[in-house]
């Protein structure tokens, strides 16, 4: 197994929950696309990263199944890890910040991969969903208080490859904001927390808490 470190992104304020993302440190030792799509299929997190040049920030993102130009909780994670104030993705170069114990990234909605962006009328609907057939990635939402901006929120890719679920997704998070024109507090999956806001220039923010280790999420709504 290539060595390899995992975080949590997007962790609720408790510390908890959060999507688990696997960081190749030395993208040297696997140069080839085939072979990090093997390696990413093998350690099976929903994506993993391969840094390519920690100084300049340039990372490469995969699911199981295939490269991403861009992904949120990769962003995050990265930044967090290699300290960056900038990464460098196939789409194009991601802005960072840190405040109040967050990492958060801005990036453009048309980087994002796209999703299918499913409104419900409650945060129960939302909790009581049955995971769909794949063949297309849902983003299931509906406010909690929509004065407050806040959101309850589940994600399904459909890819078939092992994630039905994916507990935390700054992509998806990133086009809901864009779609509403406003700041948003997401829980998403068993507890995971992403923060978002527009921000000049047509960009997206959004962010998190990030910590070290495996995490505490069994796959389910609830399941904590």
């Amino acid at each position: 197994m290539i060595d390899h470190e995992v975080v949590r992104v997007f962790c609720g304020p408790d510390g908890r929950y959060g999507n688990e993302l696997g960081v190749v440190r030395d993208g040297a030792a696997v140069p080839e696309r085939a072979d990090r799509q093997q390696v990413a299929r093998e350690l099976g997190f929903s994506e993993t990263v391969f840094v390519d040049d920690p100084e300049r920030g340039e990372i490469d993102i995969y699911t199981p199944t295939l490269r991403l130009p861009f992904a949120g909780h990769p962003c995050v994670g990265a930044a967090w890890l290699l300290g960056a104030d900038r990464l460098v993705t196939a789409a194009g170069v991601v802005g960072v910040r840190r405040a109040g114990g967050l990492t958060l990234i801005e990036a453009r909605p048309e980087w994002a991969p796209p999703r299918t962006l499913r409104r419900y009328g409650s945060a129960a609907e939302v909790e009581a969903l049955e995971v769909p057939p794949p063949g297309e990635w849902v983003y299931a939402w509906a406010w909690q208080d929509e004065a407050a901006g806040t959101v309850r929120a589940r994600a399904f890719p459909g890819r078939g490859d092992g994630i039905d679920e994916d507990e935390a997704t700054g992509a998806a998070a990133l086009l809901l904001t864009a779609r509403l024109g406003r700041a948003l507090t997401v829980t998403q999956g068993s507890g995971s927390q992403l923060l978002t806001g527009p921000r000049p220039g047509g960009l997206i923010e959004v962010g998190g808490r990030v910590v070290p280790g495996p995490g505490q999420w069994a796959g389910g709504v609830g399941s904590a």
